[in-house]
């Protein structure tokens, strides 16, 4: 069967879970995860979880595992640069039954593309867990509208049909 056969068999929409990481950011500032929402929401997909919860890892951990029973795609925003308060890589690496490493890598490609050798500081990561897709991206709203608009969107309902056959 082809990508496209492939595409064309997939579920039009999915149960999507939005994140974000930050220790400063509120639900009137989360511009990230609006942007996220936004897209999911505008592609047809539903939301029933959204979440603001600080950059530590067992409380991120802990939010991704029990969002991961409830959807089937998971997105979260921020904590995946190199500072020391970023840990999300981390925390959900550490969850993941297996990586999609292409994620990370046509990312920060991408991003290459827009920001220059910057890109290599982003730990953008993305796996699954059981049958639930989750993608780890930055926090800044331009790289999210990058990683939603060419890798994400257009594989979610594919990635969706792949993790429950």
């Amino acid at each position: 069967m082809s990508v496209e056969q492939h595409r064309n068999d997939a579920p039009a929409s999915g149960r999507c879970a939005v994140i974000t990481i930050s220790d400063t950011r509120t639900a009137a500032t989360d511009s990230s995860g609006d942007a996220i929402a936004n897209a999911l929401t505008r592609a047809g997909h539903t939301i029933p979880a959204r979440h603001i919860v600080r950059d530590d890892p067992d409380a991120v951990r802990d939010l991704v595992r029990a969002a991961a029973t409830e959807v089937q795609l998971i997105v979260t925003t921020g904590g995946t640069g190199i500072t020391s308060r970023d840990s999300t890589f981390e925390a959900i690496t550490a969850l993941l039954d297996k990586r999609l490493d292409g994620f990370g890598e046509l990312f920060r490609m991408l991003s290459y593309e827009q920001i220059g050798s910057a890109a290599m500081l982003s730990r953008a990561c993305a796996g699954t867990i059981g049958t639930t897709a989750v993608f780890a991206l930055p926090g800044a709203t331009r790289a999210v509208e990058l990683a939603m608009e060419k890798l994400i969107l257009p594989e979610i309902g594919h990635i969706i049909r792949e993790l429950h056959r």
